[in-house]
């Protein structure tokens, strides 16, 4: 079982179920939206010994969970797992989650750099993304970069350093 230094921020304790089940891990837990300040602090000193990921649902609320640490712990790093591989039989989310799906994310984690600018904004409209959502989500699927709107994808691709030649060499490559 493949051990991974960092420790991983999830929403409940299924998410940590299923990472047990697959890793040997260690969790912190958000307990979804509830997130506080304590928890929040306790990320923060993770962060500077361990290192963390963060691994939330595929949803709004992951997403403001995912925001709120970030603002937190600029240096975190992201696993996404796509909706269409986190869909149950009533549910959303990490623990409903196809176990390659999560094995792949966290093979694939991707960290943010909020300082940087790797595509301007004309570049983007140029890649032809906006009004495209089968564009878009295949963008956010090449680069492991989650799931969100077109203005969060603009904002993801500079965060990671990934440039509008980046995005027609692995077009070309699909």
């Amino acid at each position: 079982m493949k051990r991974i230094k960092e420790i991983i921020v999830v929403e409940g304790k299924t998410d940590t179920a299923l990472l047990k089940e697959l890793f040997e891990v260690d969790t912190i837990e958000t307990h979804g939206l509830a997130l506080d300040d304590k928890t929040l602090n306790l990320i923060k000193e993770a962060s500077k010994s361990r290192g963390i990921i963060v691994l939330t649902d595929p949803d709004f609320p992951g997403k403001k969970i995912r925001d709120q640490i970030q603002k937190v712990v600029p240096n975190c790093k992201h696993a996404f797992v796509s909706k269409k591989d986190a869909t149950g039989k009533k549910k959303l989310g990490i623990a409903e989650a196809k176990k390659e799906a999560v094995i792949e994310a966290l093979e694939n984690v991707v960290n943010f750099d909020v300082n940087q600018q790797s595509i301007t904004w004309k570049e983007f409209i140029d890649l032809d993304i906006i009004g495209n959502k089968k564009k878009r989500l295949l963008v956010y699927e090449m680069f492991n970069l989650g799931y969100g709107n077109v203005k969060t994808l603009f904002k993801r691709l500079n965060m990671v350093g990934i440039t509008k030649n980046d995005v027609i060499e692995n077009m070309n490559n699909n």
